[in-house]
């Protein structure tokens, strides 16, 4: 399976295996892979399942890799002729269980064949190939996050949304109701109190102190998928899967909806641990994809049917979309003035902000730039990486 550590070819599998990971986003570094060689002389080869959970342990950090990595082992290794196609940097083919569109499209994209050292590549002129590896230079990595989402190639919006993934949105927190122990608290802990004098014959050492537990604000998020939209409404979804995921301890409750010729509750999909399973599921989810646009009747349908689990005094709302509504402007105008009633904060964020000296001229957009608290760019991986910095902003005025 591995090959034989007495000839030298176990580090190289090893080492081939760590770039298909790393193909797929698994961050996967030398150290790691030095571990991964180490981990398997330790367990042995002789059983297959002992080496998977030795190699999981060392190289998977993320617990939203581990699906990954799990399917990436089994056609990865599944291979008997893998020792010598490594030597090429050629990848396995994986015949057997696991069919091709099945797996998920991580696992499909690092387990396609590579080329080899000194082959002649032949790029496309409208499809210039990258790869997400060691190989891929800094200027090209600074190029694409300035890039604009919808000027992307094929490949390049694959890679875009890798990176888009790793980007984190630490959402603002609030002083709740509930209470800790800590040392600088304002307030004393009178059973505390009691409790150590009980202990110490009514002598008090020190008096313990509580102080507000810090909560992160509910996050409710409106995605337009729309077809003026289409380019960004995948990438910017696995964006915020990721960098909101509930194993995030910054992270609170999260609502999620798509909007174009009706409301499309994403919730369910966004509870789904990988980003890839989520976007196949909300794919599922919605049948208007690339329609039209009526934010209007979808915040009435939010109003009617889940105003109640959403909607509050401390929700952060996040509307994404360029603006361009085809309802009428008065009653998306009423439902904004409801929905900024009932909200910490309503934030717009827009990706027609990429062009110098845009203003909401369209009646949508127009009414959207009269009821929100402030409009934010998100077109282009450096604008999500300001996103945090740019909410904690808004939340002080």
């Amino acid at each position: 399976m591995l090959g034989d550590s007495r000839t030298g070819k176990l580090p190289d599998n090893i080492a081939g295996f760590g770039r298909t990971l790393r193909r797929a986003g698994v961050r996967v570094d030398a150290s790691r892979i030095a571990l991964a060689v180490q981990a398997a002389q330790l367990v042995g080869l002789s059983k297959r399942q002992d080496v998977s959970a030795a190699f999981e342990a060392v190289m998977v950090s993320r617990e939203q890799d581990r699906i990954v990595f799990r399917e990436l082992f089994e056609a990865y290794f599944r291979n008997p002729d893998v020792a010598n196609k490594l030597l090429s940097q050629l990848l396995p083919s994986a015949e057997g269980k696991a069919e091709p569109s099945k797996r998920r499209p991580r696992v499909s994209e690092a387990l396609a064949p590579q080329k080899t050292f000194g082959q002649q590549a032949k790029p496309k002129p409208q499809d210039k190939e990258f790869e997400f590896d060691a190989a891929m230079t800094a200027s090209d990595l600074q190029r694409l996050k300035h890039a604009d989402f919808n000027a992307l190639s094929g490949s390049e919006y694959r890679l875009v949304e890798r990176l888009a993934r790793d980007v984190p949105l630490p959402i603002p927190h609030f002083a709740s109701r509930r209470t800790r122990p800590a040392v600088n608290g304002k307030r004393v802990h009178w059973p505390g109190v009691m409790h150590q004098a009980a202990q110490t014959g009514g002598e008090l050492i020190r008096l313990p102190r509580l102080q507000r537990r810090e909560q992160p604000l509910p996050l409710l998020v409106l995605v337009d998928v729309s077809g003026s939209m289409e380019r960004y409404a995948r990438l910017l979804l696995a964006f915020l899967h990721a960098a909101t995921r509930h194993t995030n301890r910054c992270v609170g409750r999260r609502d999620v909806f798509a909007f174009g010729t009706h409301l499309t509750d994403l919730t369910p999909a966004f509870k789904l641990a990988d980003t890839d399973d989520m976007l196949a599921h909300a794919s599922l989810l919605i049948d208007d994809f690339a329609g039209g646009t009526q934010l209007g009747e979808s915040l009435a349908a939010l109003r009617q049917q889940h105003s109640r689990r959403l909607v509050g005094r401390r929700t952060l709302v996040l509307v994404i979309t360029d603006g361009l509504d085809t309802g009428e402007p008065q009653a998306l105008t009423d439902e904004l003035a409801w929905l900024r009633r009932r909200s910490r904060r309503l934030l717009w964020l827009n990706p027609l902000l990429r062009f110098d000296g845009y203003a909401p001229l369209a009646r949508g957009a127009a009414a959207l730039h009269s009821q929100v608290h402030g409009m934010l760019a998100v077109h282009n991986v450096s604008k999500l990486q300001d996103l945090a910095g740019s909410l904690a902003r808004l939340m002080k005025q």
